[in-house]
């Protein structure tokens, strides 16, 4: 069996074992081949903008897309940026079997062989994906940017259409200096310009979320290489500046679909993080290096006391940012309504911060959007509070174990990677420690694997050196020594 369909039907497995549907139904599937075209609307409400010069940033494969943006910079010298969400709600209705679907899964799952998405990929990929050179129906985010801060914001229906459809490590190579304008952006006159001025106001954005106590992290994030179907590497890859400035306007345009459905009286789905979990073992982390963090949380301290950690050991950087986010603690979804006093995100800095811009890849993104159509149409909200909190609660837990399927076979495809290297010794930092075990990860090959000895007294952050002892690629077990 090849790397490809072991590990696929590793995911299946894994995918079945957390509750999760790997297939659609039949009748999901009818429902689906029953859509002739991506659907248009003869809504006078809705505004023409498919002259605008959009454009996507995404992953190199992604195909998947919810989301594009546009500046304009005004004659006061703020920017207004426009970012288009995908109407997904015009295809996929409450009820639906397709909607059904994507209700038990509540999100994509994205493994090494296979992706599960939450909707089938006619619709994801194609009817409802904001596709280059296509015309499509949108949710339309605008916010005035002034000084880094949202001085004004709207949100309305639009039409669309996708001048570039741009990759992330292209868009930063060029960012940075370090690439040519990519193809897709040099065809389209006056895409350079756009986005020049969309990263300025990102990192303007960026500025004002540290300055208000936003944690900076460097995370690696491994992605798969395989040559034909057998797996030939795990790559790992750092954030870069088209990431950031798709991020920042991400974060900026949740925030303003969350303040737009408080003051049109509607309940919102928030994420949050609250308080850090293990306050106390980031102080102690901190002190290791000789630095002094309050008892008591503070963002501010600890985003200074990370940039000062970059400066100082920008290598072991992304080792120390993996530590404190696994401190910090996972997110939650969280109902907010109407008129209430809104959950934080610890991590983000921000109050305000609702889930609407994946909808074809999260079903809180898919539920916010249908509250936006309800506010813009006057209309109450087409689900109760009792309703939202019992969806929050399950988005919470289905995308919790749409995160083990993935570490689950991430772990299967590291295992099938290092399984001819046992006895050899590497450098390791410890990632978790709980009475379910101690974790550590090594950066070169970037696997994460469990210490079955010497793990006594550890906890996260300390660094080990340690033995590759035995691996298990079906069930995804790798087994170091101390």
């Amino acid at each position: 069996m090849s790397h490809r369909a072991q590990l696929t039907d590793i995911a299946r497995r894994a995918m079945k074992e957390r509750g999760l549907e790997p297939s659609f139904s039949e009748r999901a599937m009818a429902e689906v081949a029953s859509v002739a075209e991506s659907p248009q609307t003869a809504d006078e409400s809705v505004r023409d903008l498919r002259s605008l010069l959009w454009c996507s940033i995404d992953n190199d494969d992604s195909r998947d897309l919810d989301q594009i943006s546009v500046s304009e910079t005004l004659p006061d010298g703020a920017v207004r940026v426009l970012v288009g969400i995908a109407d997904v709600d015009v295809v996929v209705r409450d009820g639906s079997a397709v909607d059904k679907h994507a209700a038990q899964n509540t999100t994509s799952v994205y493994t090494p062989a296979v992706i599960f998405p939450m909707l089938p990929e006619r619709l994801s990929t194609d009817l409802t994906s904001l596709n280059a050179d296509e015309d499509r129906l949108a949710i339309v985010i605008e916010l005035v940017v002034r000084k880094g801060a949202v001085a004004q914001s709207d949100v309305y229906g639009a039409r669309v259409r996708n001048r570039s459809k741009l990759a992330y490590n292209a868009v930063d190579a060029w960012l940075t200096g370090h690439g040519p304008l990519p193809p897709a952006a040099a065809a389209v006159a006056g895409m350079d310009q756009q986005l020049r001025a969309q990263d300025g106001v990102a990192q303007d954005l960026r500025r004002s979320r540290v300055a208000q106590g936003a944690l900076e992290f460097s995370t690696i994030e491994v992605r798969p290489q395989f040559d034909g179907d057998r797996l030939a590497a795990l790559n790992a890859e750092l954030p870069n500046r088209a990431k950031q400035l798709i991020e920042e306007l991400m974060v900026a345009a949740n925030g303003v679909v969350a303040r737009f459905l408080d003051r049109k009286g509607l309940p919102s789905i928030r994420r949050v993080v609250r308080v850090p979990k293990r306050w106390d073992r980031i102080v102690q982390l901190a002190a290791q290096t000789g630095d002094v963090l309050p008892a008591e949380p503070d963002s501010l301290a600890l985003n200074a006391f990370l940039v000062k950690r970059r400066q100082a050991d920008p290598e072991r950087f992304p080792d120390l940012s993996l530590s404190v986010i696994k401190l910090l603690g996972s997110g939650e979804y969280a109902v907010d309504p109407p008129g209430g006093e809104a959950p934080g995100h610890f991590g983000l800095a921000v109050r305000d911060y609702a889930h609407s811009t994946a909808p074809n890849r999260r079903y809180p993104d898919l539920l916010t959007q249908r509250l936006i159509k309800a506010a813009l149409e006057q209309k109450p909200s087409p689900y109760s509070i009792p309703d939202l909190e019992f969806l929050a609660a399950h988005c919470t837990e289905q995308e919790d174990n749409a995160e083990k399927v993935e570490r689950q076979v991430r772990k299967s495809a590291a295992a099938m990677l290092v399984q001819s290297r046992i006895g050899q010794q590497f450098d390791a930092i410890v990632t978790g420690a709980s009475p379910k075990g101690t974790f550590v990860r090594v950066a070169s090959p970037p696997v994460e694997g469990m210490l079955v000895r010497g793990q006594a007294g550890l906890d996260v952050g300390d660094k080990v050196h340690v033995r590759l002892a035995h691996v298990n690629v079906d069930r995804g077990f790798i087994d170091f020594e101390r």
